[in-house]
This record gives C-alpha cells, sequence and structure tokens, in this order.
C-alpha cells in the first residue's frame, strides 16, 4: 500500500513534465520545419496536452482496468471544463473572439453527444471504436487542412506570438521529445499501477479513482496552458487548449482504449458522469457563443462551473465510501 501511495505521488509529477518536454519538443521541431504556428498549435499543443491521459487509458486498457480508462478521459473532460476554465475565468474572465473557437465548440458538443450515445448501453464495442477513430481522422484531416490555409484569426495569431519564443535548436527539441515520450510511458504505468492498487486496498472502484485522482492529475497541463494563457491575454489560445484536448480525449484516447480492450460501465457512470458532463459542455457553448451579446466567459459563470464541480467531486468521493 505505501508503495502504490509512492508510485501515485511520484509517478503523476513525473507525467505531467514529461509531458511538457514531450510537447515542447514536437513544437519546436515542428517551428523549425516552418509548420504553421496555427497547426502547431491545434494539433502539437491541443491534442499534445492529452498525452497524460492517452497513455494513461492505453495501459489502463492493456490491464483490463476499464473503470480507469473511460473514467480518466471523460473525467478530464469535466476537469477541463468545470474545473480548468471555472479557475481560470475567477482569475481573469475569458473573451472569445476567434471564429475557429466558434465553430469548434459545436463540434465538440456534438462529439460528447456522440459519447454518450455509445454507452447507453454501458459499453463501447470495438464497433464504437472504430467509429470514434474514424472521425478523430476526418477532424485531424480538418484541422491539417485549416493549419495549411493559415486564415487570419484571433487564435492563429496567438500561436504565433507564442511560438516566436520557441528553442529553435533541433538537436535539443528531438532529445527533449524523446525523454519526454519515454518518461510519459513509464510514469504512466507506475501511476496505473497505484492507482489500481490503491482502489483495490480502500475497497474503491477504478472507475472512481479514473475521474477523480487521475482524471485532475493528467489535466494539470491543460490548467498549466490555461492560465499561462489568460495571464498573457490569449484568451482564444486558453479556450483553444481545452476544447482540443477534450475532442482528443473522446476520440483518440477513448477510441485506442476501446481497439485494445472493448470496455464497459456500470449505469452509475452513464447517469452521473455523462449527463454532467453533457450539462457543462452545453452550458460552456452558450457562454461562449454569446446569445445576448459577445461570447465570453465572465467570473460568475467560472465561479459557477466551479462550484458545480466541487459539488459534483464531492458526491463522487461519499458515494465511493458510502457503497
Amino acid at each position: 500500500m505505501t508503495l502504490a501511495i509512492i508510485a501515485i505521488i511520484v509517478g503523476l509529477p513525473v507525467l505531467l513534465w514529461s509531458a511538457e518536454k514531450f510537447i515542447n519538443g514536437s513544437a519546436g521541431i515542428a517551428n523549425h520545419f516552418g509548420v504553421s504556428p496555427l497547426l502547431i498549435g491545434m494539433l502539437i499543443i491541443g491534442f499534445g496536452t492529452s498525452a497524460p491521459e492517452i497513455i494513461v487509458s492505453i495501459f489502463a486498457a492493456m490491464q483490463g482496468n476499464s473503470g480507469i480508462a473511460l473514467g480518466n478521459a471523460y473525467g478530464s473532460n469535466i476537469a477541463n471544463i468545470a474545473l480548468i476554465l471555472g479557475l481560470t475565468a475567477v482569475i481573469s474572465p475569458i473573451a472569445v473572439r476567434s471564429e475557429i473557437i466558434r465553430r469548434e465548440l459545436p463540434i465538440m458538443l456534438g462529439i460528447m453527444f456522440l459519447a454518450a450515445w455509445q454507452l447507453l448501453d454501458f459499453h463501447v464495442s470495438k464497433d464504437d471504436a472504430f467509429m470514434l477513430i474514424g472521425i478523430f481522422i476526418l477532424l485531424f484531416s480538418w484541422s491539417v487542412w485549416q493549419g495549411i490555409r493559415g486564415d487570419k484569426d484571433a487564435l492563429a495569431e496567438e500561436f504565433t506570438e507564442e511560438m516566436s519564443h520557441a528553442d529553435s535548436s533541433v538537436k535539443m527539441n528531438l532529445i527533449w521529445l524523446l525523454t519526454g515520450l519515454l518518461l510519459l510511458i513509464a510514469s504512466s504505468r507506475v501511476l496505473v499501477w497505484g492507482a489500481v492498487e490503491v482502489a483495490t486496498f480502500f475497497g474503491v472502484s477504478d472507475t472512481i479513482i479514473g475521474l477523480t485522482i487521475i482524471a485532475i492529475g493528467t489535466s494539470l497541463p491543460e490548467l498549466a496552458s490555461s492560465l499561462m494563457a489568460v495571464k498573457k491575454g490569449e484568451h482564444d489560445l486558453a479556450l483553444g487548449n481545452v476544447i482540443g484536448s477534450n475532442m482528443f480525449n473522446t476520440l483518440a484516447v477513448v477510441g485506442i482504449a476501446g481497439l485494445i480492450q472493448p470496455m464497459s460501465v456500470e449505469p452509475i457512470f452513464f447517469y452521473r458522469d455523462i449527463v454532467f458532463m453533457l450539462a457543462v459542455s452545453v452550458a460552456l457553448l452558450i457562454f461562449c457563443i454569446g446569445i445576448k451579446g459577445p461570447g465570453r466567459l465572465n467570473r460568475l459563470e467560472g465561479g459557477a462551473f466551479l462550484l458545480a464541480y466541487i459539488v459534483y467531486t464531492y458526491f463522487l468521493i461519499n458515494s465511493a465510501f458510502i457503497s
């Protein structure tokens, strides 16, 4: 038990550090070879912040821990919106200027509803996984096309500003990319093992562990990215990181895990966690599209997200020990 707790305490920060180095190395190499900042931002940085989720879920699926695999992916989606954007908006309201963001928000919501539809039978089959991967490939291709076009947009301008500070050394970027990838794999295996051992010891389901400790932990790169972006006044970048991460979690993370091992969940996972994920996603769309004015996530709305997440997490932990 002590060793398992140490594995979580050590594995999580190593996972986050290695993810940051992996993202920076990948972005630096792409920037060196002339890839557009928008393409780097939407694909490498936006999707790259989900590297912890995908590695953790892959190893969880390989070990037959579907609760951790799905709890990690969908729990991260919930944390990204309710915890990360909520906290970020409380610190500094998020204004939405990018047309790309406005287009991608409805797509993200559609993907969330697809995920809910697939879980109506409380099971993710290989057919479901193939569907998710197929949609991810289409979305990936569309993002590449957008990046190549390089249209002027508030989000593109913010990515250009970010990449102007990137390290131009190909050798160092390659070293960080490989080091980050190797440590990502090693720390993910340690983290999954520790989480399963802790869940077994306390008699808590691995789904609860995936939705709380692991989901919050693997979402920390998005939190760091969003807070830094808002601090620099790059509001669309903060929102874009979360949208890209949520789409990647739902399509690629769940899709790859489902291809490795079909996964089943308890009915409560759908009625409690998936429904809550849909609720905060719909609320985010309404706030950011701006029905009565310019789209923005103000402090009041951010506070509501944050409070909802605290209440949701309380009920998760409470139900774990009651059961």
